[in-house]
């Protein structure tokens, strides 16, 4: 077991390894699905999953680029992939700003894309996230803070996690104590984000991009040394990785796709 006063390094739970184990488990359990309404992966039989590999590909080689601050030759695209670009518009070289906005555009596409028949839809907020169910013949809205990737990440973890009573409710029935809250509503915050928090590590990491815990407690003012929140998400992420079968459906079909299309680059 982790010391509370010890964070845990997430980086090192999804090897190279672990993550093809995962992806192989995952498709094992998508060959097992009869529901024909859940989205299958497949990058041959899928030409817009096919064109959002092709996007991914070139976006996250530029993220690495700018990420190293490495003076490198130009990533050369292909006409194939330049005529993939087209919808991102993405054929001039893009400031780290631009591509992590293209970025963001990308995963907006991939979820609406894999959850059409689910009548919800990804949208960037310019304010903080909220859910809006569905009504009449509007789908429902997953609205996530300021454009951010990572709160995008977060906020579709939390729908996977809604059944589909809480998916009727506005922010899925969650109650919500700002920042600032006591030691008691601390504590029920806590509880109620360790499985949230532990899909949307998976995510992050299936993008290759770096994850950590947040307690949304910056002005708290008592002890919060003792909290053993990191280390509970970190068990539930090596719990999900062991029993994939145990994670959400829609959070397999996510993280199925995002291993299948990220591990490409």
């Amino acid at each position: 077991m982790i010391s509370p006063t010890v964070s845990p390094d997430f980086s090192n739970l999804l090897s190279t390894i672990d993550a093809k184990n995962l992806l192989h488990r995952l498709n094992e359990l998508q060959s097992q699905k009869t529901n024909p309404t859940e989205h299958s992966i497949n990058l041959e039989e899928d030409a817009s999953l096919k064109k959002l590999s092709l996007q991914w590909q070139y976006l996250a080689n530029n993220y690495l680029i700018h990420s190293a601050k490495e003076i490198i030759e130009p990533i050369k695209v292909c006409e194939f992939i330049q005529n993939s670009l087209t919808d991102l518009n993405l054929q001039n070289e893009l400031s780290f700003e631009g591509i992590e906005r293209a970025l963001t555009d990308w995963l907006i596409d991939l979820f609406n894309h894999l959850f059409i028949s689910k009548q919800v839809i990804l949208v960037r907020s310019t304010g903080e996230p909220e859910y809006f169910p569905a009504q009449s013949n509007q789908p429902a809205r997953i609205e996530f803070a300021h454009g951010f990737f990572a709160s995008a990440l977060h906020e579709i973890s939390h729908f996977c996690m809604a059944g589909e009573r809480r998916r009727q409710l506005p922010d899925f029935g969650y109650w919500y104590a700002p920042d600032g809250r006591s030691a008691a509503q601390q504590q029920a915050f806590e509880r109620v984000e360790v499985k949230p928090q532990a899909i949307e590590c998976l995510f992050t990491l299936a993008c290759g991009r770096p994850f950590q815990v947040s307690q949304d407690n910056l002005f708290a003012d008592f002890d919060t040394s003792g909290s053993t929140f990191a280390q509970d998400v970190y068990q539930q992420v090596q719990t999900y990785i062991t029993k994939p079968d145990t994670l959400p459906s829609d959070a397999k079909t996510l993280l199925q796709a995002l291993l299948t299309i990220c591990a490409i680059s």
